[in-house]
């Protein structure tokens, strides 16, 4: 029985050409109202993966859904409940914010105009450009275009909306608020997209997937993807006399490896674990247990997405 929640779902996908793998069967899962990022270095097949979900290459071997509907079979159903940005969206520039949408929605209404008109009036409040609606499209920043080209992939209401790198052309503020939309979107849609910007998927993302030469190297919720491959990391920064205590915590069976740094006239530990829980429960307790120690931080260890994916990626590549 396939799974109700999953918007798309792919299993053992693959796609060559000329000989060569741009896709090696790939499995991926992406649930309903998630913001799923999908990561990798350029020739990694997320251009590849994005044309064969939506019919518009045929795979070598494998199978794929979106919505139930089978990739190959049902294309045309499919991308009517599809929205797509392009990394570079193109528009002409004498028309305004309001024609634009007007001119695309007559590809998916049929209805009366004051319907119509309604929708776009909403759409354009949605990305934040109501008050600029009536203006040519040739004097937006950067950033407006970019909240356009996002309306006018939701103009039809779609099911899932595809976003390819929304925001890597922008400024900080132009970023802030794409994002601010992608957050606000998830609420009436399902949003998959593409991105060099690692910052901006550990902001926004519920998941993420990492491809490498065509093959799927990591597909996780965000919080797991952050927490590292190399197990759980606790730190802390200590002052004092910390030698009684360092050895009572490296003598439990869940503690892998004590890494301590000396500066500032403070000592930081990282304490490496099998089990978090037991870490949770006793590390803190097995220092404070000196009287000469004073600990001023104690957490465990994020990792930056960026730090992940290279680790995953440039292990991978190394590996090859």
């Amino acid at each position: 029985m396939r799974d109700e929640s999953l918007v798309i779902d792919t299993h053992g996908l693959t796609k060559t050409f000329k000989g060569v793998e741009a896709l090696r069967s790939l499995d991926l899962k992406v649930r309903r109202n998630s913001i799923f990022g999908f990561l990798g270095p350029n020739g990694a097949g997320k251009t590849t993966t994005i044309k064969l979900l939506l019919g518009l290459a045929r795979p070598t071997s494998g199978s794929g859904t979106l919505f139930g509907h089978d990739i190959v079979r049902d294309s045309v159903e499919i991308r009517r409940r599809v929205g797509y940005l392009a990394q570079d969206p193109r528009y002409y520039d004498y028309m305004t914010a309001r024609e634009t949408l007007r001119f695309t929605a007559r590809f998916f209404y049929a209805g009366p105009a004051p319907a119509v008109e309604r929708r776009i009036a909403e759409t354009l409040e949605l990305v934040g450009l109501e008050d600029k609606s009536d203006r040519p499209i040739k004097g937006f920043s950067g950033g407006e275009r970019q909240r356009l080209g996002i309306a006018q992939a939701q103009i039809n209401q779609p099911d899932l909306l595809i976003l390819d790198e929304p925001a890597a052309s922008l400024d900080p503020m132009g970023r802030r608020d794409v994002l601010t939309i992608m957050e606000r979107l998830r609420e009436h849609t399902t949003i998959f997209y593409s991105t060099h910007i690692l910052e901006d998927v550990q902001r926004v993302s519920d998941t993420v997937a990492i491809l490498n030469h065509g093959r799927l190297v990591a597909h996780a919720p965000i919080q797991e993807i952050l927490a590292g491959s190399g197990g759980s990391v606790y730190v802390l920064t200590l002052k004092g006399e910390a030698s009684d205590a360092q050895a009572r915590v490296v003598a439990r069976p869940w503690v892998t490896n004590l890494q301590v740094v000396h500066q500032n006239g403070s000592t930081g530990w990282h304490v490496s674990v099998t089990d978090p829980a037991a870490a949770e429960a006793e590390l803190l307790r097995l220092v404070l247990a000196s009287e000469q120690v004073t600990v001023t931080e104690f957490g465990r260890k994020r990792y930056d997405l960026e730090e992940v994916f290279m680790e995953i990626v440039g292990g991978e590549s190394h590996g090859r």
